[in-house]
């Protein structure tokens, strides 16, 4: 289509300027009550890769998620972006989360709610297009697009979720269980447009799959114990090597 192939020259064009960003966290530190979840995290996210943050259910994922957010308040430590070496607060509009479990609008149509997101956001909206392409850019059927998103599945309202934080193009975009809603078809198309789009983000996908991590992603970073750790990636297509991945994502 059209309008993806320009959005993907786009963004090679703006990979050619040589632009080096990174998401930088250290010493993060975030407990509930007496439990800490995230004890000591360090760690550099660079644009232009997939990483898979790859740990058990209650890891501390979604906290972690939410501590960059600024939905939660962090304990201790700090997190900021690097532009070619400029270090800068990271502000609001420098961040998309895909929640796991979407919030959308239910009482608007498709249409109406894309509306709505791009005349509030349409200062800061790049290369700016028309609804129906966007709907065409996610593959969401004509059918669809006037409906209520209450009358959505869970899969369609994740997608137009997905949607607006790519409409908005964040510098980080965060993404939780984003792809245990959709159908297998879907899930392989969603899966191609975040490998088109990586290189203009820095894009930390969360999961407790580790087929699907590798599948899709460039790094993978496991969160076990409150501690982040990068796997050479290549190592895990040796069994014994996952097999070792497997024992230290168990609970003490």
């Amino acid at each position: 289509m059209l309008f993806y192939d320009n959005m993907t020259k786009y963004l090679q064009k703006l990979n050619l300027k040589g632009i080096i960003m990174k998401l930088v966290v250290k010493n993060l530190k975030k407990k509930f009550d007496k439990k800490e979840v995230l004890k000591d995290i360090n760690f550099v996210f660079e644009k232009g890769k997939i990483y898979g943050l790859l740990g058990r259910n209650g890891a501390g994922k979604t906290t972690f998620f939410n501590c960059l957010n600024e939905d939660l308040e962090i304990d201790a430590g700090e997190f900021h972006i690097e532009d070619n070496n400029n270090k800068r607060k990271m502000e609001a509009e420098d961040i998309g989360y895909v929640l796991s479990t979407p919030n959308v609008p239910e009482f608007l149509t498709a249409r109406e709610f894309l509306k709505f997101f791009i005349d509030i956001n349409k200062k800061r909206i790049k290369n700016l297009k028309t609804i129906d392409e966007y709907f065409d850019f996610m593959k969401i059927q004509k059918e669809d697009r006037d409906r209520l998103l209450k009358d959505y599945s869970h899969g369609m309202k994740n997608k137009m979720q997905m949607l607006v934080n790519i409409i908005a193009s964040p510098n980080v975009l965060l993404l939780d269980e984003p792809l245990t809603s959709f159908d297998v078809v879907v899930a392989e198309e969603m899966k191609q447009m975040l490998r088109e789009i990586k290189k203009d983000h820095i894009i930390i996908f969360s999961t407790h799959i580790m087929e699907l991590a590798l599948d899709l992603c460039d790094e993978i970073v496991i969160l076990n114990k409150g501690v982040l750790e990068e796997i050479d990636k290549n190592n895990l297509n040796n069994e014994q090597f996952k097999n070792k991945i497997i024992e230290a994502l168990k609970e003490e």
